[in-house]
């Protein structure tokens, strides 16, 4: 059976190649190793994006918005609480909003820059 051939590292501007299958060289590997896998591996797949499509047809104005009193079309479904990668809080439906980007944004911001622990 053949082997798949090696593949650069992805630290920008490294000429080694490294195995099919990892990221990166030894040498850069240590600086990396705390990044986020994909949005496909956290859940974000294509289930998701139907999901995200019924629940956005049905409620189809930003929560924080209509507060405000107006009327804008959102684009993202929220999770009210962070999963933070527990499946029983991620397909929960009752932990959705529909927000529209900026509102989504800003509070993302404001939850990763003020993290809530609880113990």
């Amino acid at each position: 059976m053949p082997m798949r051939p090696n593949v650069p590292c992805g630290h920008p501007g490294c000429p080694r190649l490294v195995p099919y299958g990892k990221h990166y060289c030894e040498q850069h590997e240590v600086q990396h190793r705390g990044e986020r896998p994909g949005a496909g591996r956290r859940g974000y797949d294509r289930k998701w994006q139907k999901a995200r499509l019924s629940y956005l047809r049905q409620h189809p104005y930003c929560v924080c918005c209509m507060k405000e009193g107006k009327m804008v079309e959102a684009t993202v479904v929220d999770h009210i609480r962070p999963h933070r990668g527990n499946h029983v809080l991620f397909w929960d439906k009752n932990n959705w909003q529909s927000l529209c980007k900026p509102c989504h944004d800003r509070k993302t911001w404001n939850e990763d820059a003020n993290p809530e622990y609880r113990f």
